[in-house]
C-alpha cells in the first residue's frame, strides 16, 4: 500500500458541504471522496501516478 501524506486543504463551506453530501451518497468518507475525485481527474488528464512494482521496493 502506498504511503499517505497529510496536509491542510482549505475549501469554501459550500464546496465542502457538496463533497460531504456526494461522499455520503457514495458510502465514502469525505477524505476518500476527495481522493477519488483527484484520482479521476488525474486519469482523465492522463497524468495518473505510475504504479510501483512491489518487487522493487
Amino acid at each position: 500500500m502506498s504511503k499517505k501524506k497529510a496536509f491542510a486543504l482549505r475549501l469554501n463551506e459550500d464546496m465542502l458541504k457538496a463533497i460531504e453530501k456526494w461522499a455520503a451518497d457514495e458510502f465514502r468518507s469525505t477524505n476518500g471522496q476527495i481522493e477519488w475525485i483527484l484520482m479521476k481527474s488525474l486519469k482523465d488528464a492522463k497524468r495518473e501516478p505510475k504504479k510501483k512494482n512491489p518487487n522493487n521496493d
